[in-house]
């Protein structure tokens, strides 16, 4: 095999692997995903024990034929691109190696296929089958939202903090250990437990006083429940008009748009996935990458 077949079939497989745009890159992803819940779905049963005793080496040559699928294709993935080292340090290329490792560990270590579980990571290649990375911009709007937030939200954990070791301390004083407040750390445990509204009942105050303390304590969790939440909301509307202002001020800004009808272009973005640096969402009919140049067709 000459350089230049080899070259194609590289990039053939790279079409398969990683595009989504193409019906053959549709149909791995979709094989791909099938293989990934049924992987899991064995493990699950692996763990109901009654299933196990019945069907555990059924169970157990299923899971090898799945790992071994699994590895050819992490292997192909290496040898389809470029630069290996940039896909197998990437997120995705972590996520294929922790999920096809497991099943080889357990020779060493007893126990370890359960691991497999971690192949549930995988399907956020869901994304890429069905085009979501362009409403992934709402997910930004609300990252940039609590980036925003966070000052507020930390110094608010702070007082919640304060607020848990104080009436902790206090419950520790009236309850005593008597009535299961042994000591001041079990104490703001409760606290916490009972400010958050979870309320395990592991631990109940007895007297008449830390009843009513209580009673203080769970009121006020509803109330510190509503801060974070408004602290977002309000930190997300606020970036939200600033975008819409940003937007309006752009379109003031163009030139006689309504009789201009190049002003109007609509960029259409597909999956087209680079085999040199990796990165995806090119335009539509792009022929090299915008991010190193590299040609994406042969």
């Amino acid at each position: 095999m000459d350089s230049q077949q080899k070259q194609k079939w590289k990039h053939k497989i790279h079409e398969v692997i990683y595009e989504a745009d193409t019906p053959s890159g549709k149909l791995f992803d979709i094989i791909l995903l099938v293989l990934i819940i049924f992987s899991i779905i064995l493990v699950m049963l692996e763990s109901i024990a009654s299933i196990d005793e019945e069907y555990h080496q059924l169970l157990y040559v299923g899971e090898w034929v799945v790992t071994i699928l699994f590895s050819v294709e992490y292997i192909l993935r290496i040898i389809s691109v470029k630069k290996p080292l940039k896909y197998v340090f990437s997120f995705f290329g972590i996520v294929d190696f922790l999920s096809t490792i497991p099943m080889y560990l357990s020779f060493v270590f007893v126990g370890s296929q359960a691991l497999v579980t971690l192949r549930a990571l995988r399907l956020l290649r869901v994304f890429r089958i069905l085009k979501l990375a362009r409403y992934l911009g709402a997910s930004n709007h609300l990252k940039a939202s609590l980036i925003a937030s966070r000052v507020k939200i930390m110094v608010f954990l702070f007082a919640v903090m304060i607020t848990s070791v104080i009436f902790g301390t206090i419950m520790y004083l009236v309850e005593g250990e008597a009535n299961g407040f042994d000591n001041i750390p079990k104490s703001i445990y409760w606290c916490v437990v009972t400010l958050t509204t979870v309320g395990f009942g592991d631990i109940a105050p007895q007297t008449a006083l830390g009843q009513l303390i209580t009673t203080f304590i769970m009121i006020l969790g509803y109330g510190i429940i509503a801060v974070p939440t408004g602290i977002v909301s309000a930190e997300y509307i606020r970036s939200g008009k600033q975008s819409d202002d940003e937007k309006k001020s752009l379109e003031s800004n163009n030139y006689d748009q309504e009789n201009d009808p190049t002003q109007h272009v609509t960029i259409h973005l597909n999956s087209q996935h680079c085999s040199n640096c990796h990165v995806s969402n090119h335009r539509d009919n792009a022929d090299f990458c915008y991010n190193c140049g590299n040609q994406l067709h042969l």
